[in-house]
């Protein structure tokens, strides 16, 4: 089957999204399930999402889907109705939503991978569907505060240093398949804790309590939904979050805000700041945290050497 793809720039589609002046909300899913043809999979969602003008990335495996998208306002309700018809398996699939309205997209990509989240792992007797008991969001609060309970961060470092929950354990790793060659031995003397891991969605804590239960660990649990899910129901229930800082988000917005607490340091000069940017030099691009003084000094550069280059 011919795999069907954009015909436009990214770049004129970038403009294109900025000037629009529609409110879109941005959607995360995902969901493991059996996917017999991929590509063929891939293709349908293809056609439907862009009839929709949905904008967004979107990974699809035997294993399942993975996905980030913008979707306009006046249609989600349209698209959530058509998204639990495309399969069985999508069927009232949990949608988080994100914390704000900025833009976040500005195409449509759908690709086909051998993985929705790359993991590493070489184990093949994995039984990816025995994963850990999930929390409610509303129960988060009581197990932070159990002496018996840690709360493990399988996010990136990036993503940790900018907000987490308070004396959460963060396996170190700037990628998923780097935390995961480690995560047994890291965490071998919590055996008798309850172990309550999370990431922004969930998707990485389905693969990660998966690992540790196939190793024997118990007590293994992780937030449903992720923190987007715990601090949206927060915010809805009218409880209190005790998550701190910001999220990273892969898309335009790169952070979304959680409280007033800055955790981080400018990369240049040590101030407290947690504003991320990627240096300018098309030779370097370095993700980084700077502080709008170091901002406006290096212009946007990482570096006086990639200033000068």
């Amino acid at each position: 089957m011919k795999k069907l793809y954009n015909i436009y720039s990214k770049k004129k589609l970038k403009l294109r999204m900025l000037k629009n002046s529609e409110n879109r909300i941005t959607v995360s899913f995902y969901k493991y399930f059996n996917i017999i043809n991929p590509l063929e999979f891939r293709n349908k969602i293809y056609i439907i999402f862009y009839k929709l003008r949905i904008f967004g990335r979107i990974y699809i495996s035997t294993e399942g889907i993975n996905a980030q998208i913008s979707v306009f306002s006046k249609l989600y309700n349209f698209f959530k109705k058509k998204l639990y018809t495309i399969n069985e398996n999508l069927n009232n699939i949990r949608l988080n939503k994100s914390l704000n309205k900025n833009k976040s997209f500005w195409f449509l990509q759908v690709k086909v991978r051998k993985k929705i989240i790359s993991d590493g792992l070489l184990e093949n007797n994995i039984n990816f569907q025995n994963t850990g008991i999930y929390v409610k969001p509303k129960e988060v609060n009581s197990m932070l505060n159990d002496k018996n309970t840690i709360f493990v961060d399988m996010r990136n470092d990036y993503e940790y240093v900018i907000g987490h929950f308070k004396n959460a354990i963060h396996i170190p790793g700037s990628k998923f398949r780097d935390q995961l060659k480690i995560l047994v031995s890291f965490l071998e003397n919590y055996r008798n804790k309850n172990i309550v891991m999370y990431c922004t969605g969930g998707i990485r804590c389905e693969k990660a309590t998966a690992l540790l239960k196939h190793y024997s660990f118990k007590n293994v649990y992780h937030i449903e939904g992720g923190i987007l899910n715990y601090v949206y129901q927060a915010k809805k229930n009218n409880f209190l979050i005790y998550f701190e800082g910001k999220i990273f988000v892969f898309d335009y917005r790169m952070t979304e805000n959680i409280s007033h607490h800055v955790l981080s340091h400018c990369k240049i000069c040590g101030t407290f700041c947690d504003n991320y940017i990627n240096c300018k030099n098309d030779y370097c691009h370095d993700l980084f945290i700077q502080c709008r003084f170091c901002y406006n000094k290096y212009q946007g550069y990482c570096s006086e050497t990639c200033q000068k280059l």
